[in-house]
């Protein structure tokens, strides 16, 4: 159904369906609570803590020995605050803090090369993110800070190739 059509047939509603309508898609569909949550209760700053201890117990796990250290959780997190419409600050604190775990996470231990190709990808989303939002000034001691400490890795000289997806740097 084309938007066109759905504001026309949604028009021809009454207030009574439209709301019976509404309200089943709430109970039907887990993202439309959810979204419906967010708007009239819009918590970022609660929201952020859950997927800051998320993100956390995947690298420095608290109940199981072995840490899973998967980035797809982060990646969900953001995706999930960017279609919420959650403050592209918030969203680019969260990505920082997530690139700052890995960053401790490998220092603790050397890592396989596939987790320094992740820290790259989370790493290059983040400068585009932070250079689309026009947010460098706020972030660029995290930017610097994590160049620095990829200079010992495998894929350091990727890391380097990065930073020129920023004018300013």
């Amino acid at each position: 159904m084309s938007k066109k059509a759905l504001e026309k047939h949604l028009e021809s509603l009454s207030k009574a369906q439209a709301s019976e309508l509404i309200m089943e898609l709430y109970h039907k569909f887990p993202q439309v609570k959810t979204y419906f949550n967010f708007v009239f209760h819009p918590n970022e700053k609660k929201l952020m803590e859950e997927a800051r201890l998320k993100v956390a117990n995947e690298y420095f796990p608290l109940k199981r020995k072995r840490p899973k250290a998967r980035r797809s959780i982060a990646q969900n997190y953001i995706k999930h605050f960017i279609n919420l419409g959650v403050s592209e600050e918030l969203i680019c604190e969260f990505m920082w803090y997530n690139l700052a775990l890995m960053q401790t996470f490998s220092a603790s231990k050397p890592q396989g090369i596939a987790f320094y190709k992740s820290v790259l990808s989370s790493f290059r989303k983040a400068l585009q993110f932070v250079n689309y939002n026009q947010l460098l000034p706020l972030y660029k001691n995290q930017i610097l800070d994590m160049y620095q400490a990829s200079k010992d890795w495998p894929n350091a000289y990727d890391f380097e190739q990065s930073l020129s997806l920023i004018d300013d740097i």
